[in-house]
């Protein structure tokens, strides 16, 4: 329509906000709605965007780079050890057994051998940018079916790089591409032997790695010492870019150099200052990706091969889905978790956008086989979100709620003087200090893996998701007294106490906090009593340390007591203001300055006294 790069922009943004705020008032994934954006605005609509979306898709690229690399610090090499039995099995189940009969698929279609073994890599991947995006929002990163995404994404990552390795060994009998066939990058593997290509891709692994320790390390120490904000952001860009840059030249994906040099730094001490800088422009880029995506779509394609297409993409869902589940039941994972890890890994990811062009580039795939895939893979992903949200609001109740007919949870009528909502860290200390004191509460929680852990040691506990109203209904709460809120999702909290307080305003609320700021909502809500994690635990720590100097520990006891009252009473005071402007942050330190000179009284006063 128009060359202007800002009538460009402004058409992105504008369609990335109507499209995402429709979708999630429809309560759809946000990655839903910019996938429908980028097909409005793509090359069969609107046509703001150019041909396939290509002129964003290598700009928005950047946004997959940035979250690999963020996934990256969050694995250290501890961890990742750790996790190495369900990555490794979960994950090479999973890729291993979707190859093989995503093999036969393509033979079944006529594909030479060669051919349907590199597509069959590309089916085995799916969409790390989709799913971690759609876990998180939906707060199950810390369920039994996230950290089982997880897992088999993380092996996906790694397994790609040998993927794209072997390669130029499949196509060693092929003709090259021509230089400028690569979209003018120049490509190492091209001016190289084929026996040392794979050489090549092992040596800049390697070199990722002795430049995350030796150089980026010392680089960005120095960075920091200058004191300049801006720095430590270009600082961490350069990092980002320059190891995607250098596993773009050897002909790799600029996404699993991002990875690795991730967890590279995972271990150094600038860490979390890498993710909080990070994490702004990450969303921002991924949002840009998926309405490329949604561009991708070629239609006239889908117009010229409809059956072809569509046999395909059906029967790449199918397999896919048959396996994961396969994959869930020799886990044990229960029937919820499993259909959630089903459903949300069933698409092709991302990085077969890069794979299937690496292998076109290499002689390998023809041009219409190319088309038919980059189409495929663009279907599914756009599928992807609409399965899930069928599988939760239309399988999962019913099937839940089958299962759970054998289960306590559902045939538990006894009403509880006391409801436990969260069984995790938090949770189960609560519920493990009730218990010692013959406290007897109902536990409820969403996890149907911990439910059962937690049943074999010993624990009463029901599986549930607590926001439901007819859950709680269910264990009770009409004639409950008391409601510890004890999940470790904010949002979870707030909406679990809401709807309590609105229809059950009998029941006493004790609510979890993670810090300030989601005190002040639940203040904000009328809820009295609010428990921020480490609160206590801090105070515990600084009397510990004054003691070691000094400091009696009775006096300590009863400043602790009124440090908390002190704050209690700010928290409050401050809750209906507007957070961030200069009269929130004026007020703010008046009153830390009140609470120091209070407790400073206090202490001259007990001091006398004894």
């Amino acid at each position: 329509m128009t060359g202007s790069l800002l009538f460009v922009a402004i058409i992105l943004l504008a369609g990335a906000i109507i499209c995402v705020s429709i979708a999630k008032r429809l309560g759809l994934s946000s990655v839903l709605g910019y996938l429908i954006a980028g097909v409005v605005i793509g090359p069969y609509m609107l046509g703001v965007i150019g041909e396939e979306g290509q002129d964003i898709m290598h700009i928005s690229e950047f946004g997959v780079v940035i979250m690999l690399f963020l996934i990256g610090l969050e694995i250290e090499p501890k961890n990742f050890w750790e996790m190495r039995k369900t990555i490794l099995g979960m994950g090479g189940i999973q890729v291993s057994l979707t190859m093989l009969l995503s093999y036969y698929l393509f033979t079944s279609f006529d594909y030479e051998s060669k051919v349907a073994l590199v597509l069959s890599m590309a089916v085995a991947l799916s969409s790390t940018a989709i799913v971690l995006q759609t876990i998180k929002e939906k707060g199950l990163m810390h369920t039994t079916s996230g950290a089982s995404a997880f897992s088999i994404l993380l092996f996906q990552d790694i397994i790609v790089i040998f993927m794209i390795g072997s390669i130029p060994l499949m196509a060693s009998s092929s003709p090259k591409m021509p230089a400028d066939n690569h979209g003018g990058h120049v490509n190492l593997l091209d001016g190289l032997l084929m026996e040392l290509q794979t050489l090549a891709i092992i040596a800049s692994v390697v070199f990722i790695i002795i430049a995350g320790r030796y150089l980026i390390v010392p680089m960005l120490r120095k960075v920091v010492k200058s004191g300049v904000r801006e720095l430590l952001i270009a600082a961490a860009f350069l990092i980002v870019f320059g190891i995607s840059f250098v596993m773009e030249y050897v002909g790799l994906s600029p996404a699993l150099g991002a990875f690795l040099g991730g967890v590279v730094l995972s271990n150094s001490e600038f860490k979390h200052e890498l993710e909080s800088t990070l994490e702004p422009f990450k969303n921002l880029m991924l949002g840009l990706f998926f309405i490329a995506v949604g561009a991708s779509i070629n239609f006239i394609v889908i117009q010229n091969n409809p059956f072809t297409i569509g046999g395909i993409l059906v029967a790449v869902i199918f397999i896919k889905a048959i396996v994961l589940f396969i994959v869930g039941l020799v886990f044990k994972l229960k029937i919820d978790q499993n259909l959630l890890l089903t459903f949300n890994l069933s698409q092709v990811g991302e990085f077969a956008f890069v794979l299937l062009s690496f292998a076109f580039q290499s002689s390998i795939l023809e041009q219409e086989q190319l088309d038919i895939m980059l189409v495929v893979t663009a279907l599914t992903m756009g599928i992807t979100p609409i399965a899930s949200m069928i599988n939760e609001r239309l399988i999962l109740p019913r099937i839940g709620t089958k299962e759970s007919v054998k289960r306590p949870m559902d045939e538990h009528t006894k009403s509880e003087k006391i409801i436990l909502v969260g069984f995790g860290q938090f949770g189960s200390t609560v519920g493990r200090f009730l218990k010692s004191h013959d406290i007897e509460t109902t536990i409820l929680d969403h996890d149907s893996n911990r439910v059962d852990y937690l049943r074999r040691l010993g624990f009463e506990v029901y599986y549930g998701d607590a926001t439901r109203m007819g859950l709680l209904e269910s264990a009770g709460i009409a004639e409950a007294k008391i409601l510890i809120c004890a999940v470790d999702n904010p949002d979870a909290a707030h909406q679990i106490s809401k709807q309590v307080k609105k229809k059950y305003p009998h029941v006493e609320l004790m609510v979890r906090a993670r810090n300030r700021y989601d005190a002040y909502e639940l203040v904000n809500l009328g809820i009295e009593n609010i428990y921020r994690e480490t609160l206590d635990t801090s105070l515990t720590l600084a009397c510990d340390v004054l003691t070691k100097v000094g400091f009696e520990k009775e006096t300590l006891k009863n400043q602790v007591a009124k440090f908390i009252k002190y704050d209690e009473e700010s928290i409050r005071r401050l809750a209906a203001e507007p957070k961030g402007d200069d009269d929130y942050i004026f007020k703010k330190r008046e009153e830390y300055k009140q609470q120091v000179e209070s407790l400073k009284e206090d202490f001259k006063r007990d001091k006398k006294q004894t």
